[in-house]
């Protein structure tokens, strides 16, 4: 692991609680081992000194990855569905130049996170996170959430007391529409009838223009820990967001998604702009549901700009 703010004793001891590696991670199972073998492996593209932190909560130990100067404003970054915090490899190094990034692991899905209690229902979700930005101390920061993460994300932004600089949602699911019929998602329908290699490399045909772009160590994860997911909890509680909930949302809200985006159409646009009061939406060219690898230059300076325009004024 690379080792951050080294040399630095006050900045090593910030969360000096949270730094120790729990059992599960120093001696995990055999189903485990080969997952956080794979995890490791992602997280060498990170590509920028970082941190792994292990937070106790209600619901288990939440691990966090941490990256970027103590003194740049925080910013939140939640994954999505099955992708675990690896998937923000091509976003790291450059949001982390600016602003200090905490990628969160959640913790009913694939990742570093373990959970020792059971959900009730996506509102105890919310909650969870709220746990971890208390830990953190965050009383102020920037949201990104991408695909399952941008629905979570919204939910956050609705429900949270905390002062949200802005909000930046990435190809989100479900939030402002159904997903629209389309034959990559019949693609990924039909996946069930190919070895779990085969499918996962069809699903990502899928989501991406070019397959061919994503790392492979992290498609190796993430066909390892498709094999122990539970795709399913709580999708049937995320549903899209009514105009009249959107229309409260007093933060700026920065959309972008796909043009070849088989979750969104430029209906995602459209009611992000009319609805919500600081909301502003843009389709990014030559891109799928994976914005963050397949465009990654573009949307990392439409992510910094949009948070430096909404920077916390001392």
């Amino acid at each position: 692991m690379l080792s951050l703010f080294a040399g630095c004793k006050k900045e090593k001891d910030e969360y000096k609680e949270f730094r120790k590696e729990p059992g599960y991670i120093t001696h995990p199972d055999k189903v485990h081992k080969a997952y956080f073998e794979a995890y490791d492996k992602t997280l060498q593209r990170w590509g920028v000194a970082y941190e792994e932190l292990y937070i106790t909560t209600s619901k288990g130990i939440a691990h966090v990855i941490m990256s970027g100067p103590k003194d740049g404003e925080a910013v939140i970054l939640l994954h999505g569905m099955s992708a675990s915090s690896t998937m923000w490899y091509p976003n790291a190094k450059a949001l982390a130049k600016h602003f200090r990034i905490f990628a969160i692991d959640l913790i009913i899905e694939p990742g570093k996170s373990y959970k020792t209690a059971d959900f009730e229902n996506i509102d105890e979700v919310t909650a969870w996170y709220e746990e971890i930005f208390w830990a953190l101390k965050l009383e102020s920061f920037h949201l990104v959430g991408t695909s399952r993460g941008g629905w979570l994300a919204m939910n956050i932004a609705l429900q949270s007391k905390r002062d949200i600089r802005s909000l930046i949602l990435l190809s989100p699911v479900q939030t402002f529409m159904w997903i629209p019929p389309s034959t990559g998602l019949l693609k990924n329908m039909f996946n069930i009838f190919y070895s779990k290699e085969e499918g996962v490399e069809r699903t990502m045909e899928t989501l991406s223009i070019d397959a061919s772009k994503i790392d492979r160590n992290y498609i190796a994860q993430y066909r390892i820990g498709m094999e122990n997911d539970s795709l399913s909890k709580f999708v049937m509680e995320m549903k899209p967001f009514s105009n009249n909930t959107l229309q409260s949302l007093k933060m700026p809200v920065l959309v972008l998604i796909g043009d070849e985006d088989i979750f969104n159409t430029k209906q995602t646009i459209r009611v992000t702009e009319k609805y919500i009061p600081r909301g502003q939406g843009e389709s990014i060219p030559n891109s799928g549901h994976f914005l963050t690898v397949d465009q990654p230059k573009i949307v990392n300076k439409k992510i910094i700009d949009f948070m430096k325009a909404n920077e916390k004024v001392d």
